[in-house]
């Protein structure tokens, strides 16, 4: 392990946090908050100053390599956090370290769940911040990062491979920075177009940019106590339709772009996607038809609630809470899935779940058929050992984690199977909304400080996908070559 490179690439993310945090400054002081404005600046300041210090500690040229790229985006997440909490603690506005923690990441990781009672009395500058992190997690702040700066040459792909979500990365284009730079800029564009939609539709300037932040970013922080109840039907689709966009593998996009339309159709993922949106939002509204005096109303609730757990976002239009058994089984199978690789979606990936039922009827083929051996296609293309292999290393760290984080955060917290249960899958796969005693209007200031220090833990696993986090707990990835 080279200890300079990992505190190099932290003491980078730390001075882009102090850029991050001049936004919300320059919000505060337009809304008049003023007191508010100064300690953000200060906190601003105190991430530029610790992170030239860990710049500056890098005394000679290193590589970057798998262990060094996990490591650094492991930390580099934790202090993001940390640094990211102390606004929230210097205003008074969440005055316990432990809920600003968790808050913080949870907003970073894009999870959405929250240990607030309610939001409106919040600051402006605040609630800005909040959301912002959403938007900042979302595509992932190391790509931002090397959208912006080589950093480190090729070896930067490792950096990317320890944040991105999904069994491979791609690269659209021989440079990283390159890939970044198309990625990021799509993600602008969709947080541009979802805002002015919603300002077009009669929502202010301030709502609809923080709304979007997490619609994009598919994290589910709102600037309402009801989430997005009050906002009109209209809002409400204009939303649905945004969370839906942002969990589509951006490489879909990127071949939209090149009108490279066979290799759309080619795409199963995103049919897959598509597919289980469809079939859960029919399934859904003929469960939940009688608890809606029109078919439309039903038709919207039914659609928005798939998306946006599908999506990992979490918001809500209606008390889901209430709804029959049925209809809460699907969307806690939908949580669990997520959206697709690529994208700002959490979960376990539609891709990895379209890869492990190929796998499955292969297995069941060889078993009826011995003789036979036929190789698994995903998108039209022979589907690499390597990529099965992880995805099967994958889904198994994915259900023994989610065993343990469950069995953690029941000691001492007597709530409940479905509440607890739900929790630690909500934060694991970066959702936000869980049943029963953490459903709608509820949130999780319910559980005790080391249950939430373990859903934190879930939450930057489940963003990293397990194997940066773990590396950290692992001798042999901190040995000096």
């Amino acid at each position: 392990m080279d200890f300079y490179v990992v505190t190099y690439v932290i003491g980078w993310v730390l001075q882009f946090e102090a850029v991050f945090l001049v936004i919300p400054v320059l919000v505060g002081l337009g809304c008049h908050e003023r007191e508010h404005a100064l300690i953000y600046l200060g906190v601003a300041l105190l991430c530029l100053i610790t992170g030239t210090c860990f710049k500056l500690a890098k005394k000679k040229k290193g590589e970057l390599y798998v262990r060094e790229g996990f490591a650094s985006v492991a930390l580099a997440w934790i202090f993001l956090s940390v640094f990211g909490a102390l606004p929230f603690v210097l205003t008074g506005e969440i005055p316990s370290f432990t809920n600003a923690l968790f808050e913080t990441i949870s907003g970073f990781t894009t999870t959405g769940a929250s240990i607030l009672p309610e939001v409106e009395s919040f600051s402006r500058i605040s609630l800005f911040w909040r959301s912002f992190t959403h938007w900042l997690g979302g595509m992932g702040v190391f790509m931002l990062i090397l959208a912006v700066l080589p950093m480190l040459g090729d070896h930067s792909i490792n950096l990317m491979r320890a944040e991105s979500a999904g069994p491979s990365v791609e690269k659209l284009f021989p440079k990283v920075r390159d890939t970044a730079m198309l990625t990021y800029a799509l993600y602008v564009l969709l947080t541009v177009i979802g805002t002015i939609a919603l300002v077009i539709s009669g929502l202010n300037l301030f709502d609809s940019s923080t709304l979007m932040f997490g619609t994009v970013g598919t994290g589910g922080f709102s600037v309402y106590d009801d989430s997005v109840v009050s906002l009109t039907s209209s809002q409400q689709w204009i939303i649905a339709v945004f969370m839906t966009l942002g969990a589509v593998n951006y490489t879909a996009y990127y071949y939209l772009l090149l009108r490279r339309f066979r290799a759309i159709l080619n795409f199963e993922e995103i049919w897959v996607y598509f597919g289980m949106i469809a079939a859960s939002t029919l399934l859904i509204a003929g469960n939940v038809h009688g608890l809606y005096p029109t078919m439309g109303e039903t038709v919207r609730h039914s659609f928005f609630m798939v998306t946006s757990i599908m999506s990992t976002s979490g918001f809500a239009t209606t008390d889901f809470n209430g709804w029959p058994a049925f209809s809460k089984s699907i969307m806690l199978i939908l949580m669990l899935v997520g959206g697709c690789a690529g994208s700002t979606a959490g979960g376990f990936k539609v891709a990895r779940l379209t890869i492990l039922i190929k796998a499955i009827r292969k297995e069941f083929r060889s078993l009826i058929h011995p003789e036979e051996h036929k190789k698994l296609y995903v998108n039209r293309e022979p589907l690499s050992s390597e990529t099965l292999r992880s995805v099967n290393s994958f889904a198994a760290l994915y259900f023994v984690t989610l065993g343990i984080s469950v069995l953690l955060i029941s000691i001492g917290n007597d709530f409940d199977f479905m509440t607890l249960f739900s929790s630690a899958s909500t934060c694991m796969n970066c959702v936000g909304v869980a049943f029963e005693k953490v459903g709608y209007g509820c949130n999780f200031d319910i559980y005790s400080g080391f249950a939430k220090y373990v859903l934190m833990l879930d939450m930057i696993a489940g963003r990293l996908e397990f194997f940066p986090l773990l590396a950290l707990f692992f001798p042999s990835c901190w040995r000096k070559y």
